[in-house]
Order: C-alpha cells, then structure tokens, then sequence
C-alpha cells in the first residue's frame, strides 16, 4: 500500500527535494563561478547548466573545475565521472584561492543549524538527547566569508531553524546591522536565499532572514509553526515555482532512481 508522502508526490508529479534542486538551480546565473557542493546543489548545477545558465563553471573543493557538467550521477565530487573531461584537475588550494580573489559568485552550502541572521552550524548538534561532535566547517566558513553570495538548502525543522545557532560554524549576517563590515568581510558577500522543504528564506537589509515563498500544498502556519523563531514574512509573498518539465527532465536522466531525490 502507498505511503501518504507517495501519494502526495503522485498527485504534485514532483518530490519536495526536486523542487528544492529546481530552486537552487535558478539562484545560478549564467558565465557564473560556482561551489558547487555535495548532494542536491551538484544536481542543481546540472539543471542550471542544461536550462538557463550554459556558460555557468562548477568548482569542486576537492581540486576539480568544470565548464561541462557531468552525464552520470555523482555520489561524491571525487568520483571518476567528475574527473573524466574537467577542465582541471588541480588541488584544494586551486579553487580556494579563487574565493581570496574575490572570483566566486556564489556557494551552495549545507547545515545542521541555520538562524534568523543565516549564521550555520556544522560543529555540534543535540542527537539522542546528547552533545555530538558534527562533520565541521570543511571549506564552508571559507565560502560563506568570500562568496559573493551563498543559498543554504536543509530539511525545515523547528531544531534546525533555531533563533540563535549554538556555534557558529559558519557565519552569515552574524547579529545583523553591518555586523559583516564591521568583521571586514566583503561588504557585498553574505547568505542570499535559504532554500528548504517549505519554502524559500531570503534575508532584509538589516541581515535578517524573512519567508519570501511558500511550496506548493505548504501553509504559511506550518512554516511558522516549524520555525524556531518569530519569522517575518514578506508582504509579497509568492508560491515557489514548481519544476518545470525541462528540469524535471534533466534531473531524472541523471537521477533516475531518486538516489538524491526521493
């Protein structure tokens, strides 16, 4: 018998994750410098490649830069389909140094914990009731202090949407009001959608995060009720654009199997 999720993904002819890829792949511009990440930002990648933004390079913290994006599904940015054809093969410090020149347009970035100001957790996180030691920074703290601008993708959880992240792993807007300059990070940088399973978090001026779209069948209530916060929401408040069938297309070529994507 169908689970209700199934059926609910039946009826929308999508997954939440799906979506998510879709929303990710159209924060990518096109002749765009991009860290591309683990999971669902190298789909999306793909998907900005093929539909809107051709010209768009992927950079892989690993060493590895693309101009062409890959035909076979990645499970790690270290397999052989991303070493076959890349434009480079180099070294971690290759693509780093790309974000001390100030070259990185954007960086798709990962958490445990994101909060109001789009400060990330990746440290330390409550699992069973108890303090456990999380994966760390890798080159995240790196990305979100040089990118141009970073979007966050994560599952919207009440325990992970948190008013103040309990160590800042990464920092975002830190407590808002110039709190970036006053660090001399560069002024322009900084977290520019959170992208989760309800809808997408764009930040104010003052740094911090409001609701800017709702998925499809999500109610404002829910997100606010599955936000560890008072969150604003914003006076035009759209419905996030659902797949279209071209990037539909492209993500399940790719993933036929919904390893990424179920």
């Amino acid at each position: 018998m169908r689970s209700r999720a199934d059926l609910e993904t039946a009826a929308r002819g999508y997954t939440f994750s799906e979506l998510m890829v879709a929303a990710a792949a159209r924060e990518i511009r096109d002749a765009e410098l991009v860290f591309v990440g683990m999971r669902l930002p190298m789909l999306a990648f793909l998907v900005a490649r093929r539909t809107h933004a051709p010209r768009a390079i992927g950079l892989f913290e690993n060493g590895i830069i693309r101009e062409t994006p890959t035909t076979e599904l990645l499970y790690t940015m270290g397999d052989p389909p991303n070493l076959r054809a890349a434009t480079q093969c180099g070294q971690m410090l290759d693509v780093m140094g790309l974000l001390q020149q100030g070259r990185v347009d954007m960086g798709f970035l990962g958490a445990a914990e994101v909060d109001r100001f789009g400060n990330l957790n990746t440290t330390w996180g409550h699992r069973n009731r108890e303090m456990q030691r999380l994966p760390g920074s890798g080159g995240a703290c790196d990305i979100a202090c040089l990118a141009k601008r970073t979007v966050v993708l994560l599952v919207h959880d009440r325990g992970r949407l948190t008013e103040r992240v309990s160590h800042i792993t990464s920092p975002g807007y830190g407590s808002g009001d110039g709190w970036r300059h006053t660090q001399g990070l560069p002024p322009s940088s900084g977290p520019s959608a959170v992208i989760t399973t309800m809808g997408v978090l764009r930040f104010g001026a003052d740094g911090e995060a409001y609701l800017a779209s709702v998925h499809p069948g999500i109610s404002v209530e829910e997100v606010l009720t599955n936000t560890g916060w008072t969150l604003r929401v914003a006076d035009e408040l759209v419905e996030t654009q659902p797949p279209s069938d071209a990037e539909l297309a492209v993500m399940r070529e790719i993933d036929p199997n919904h390893f990424w994507t179920r």
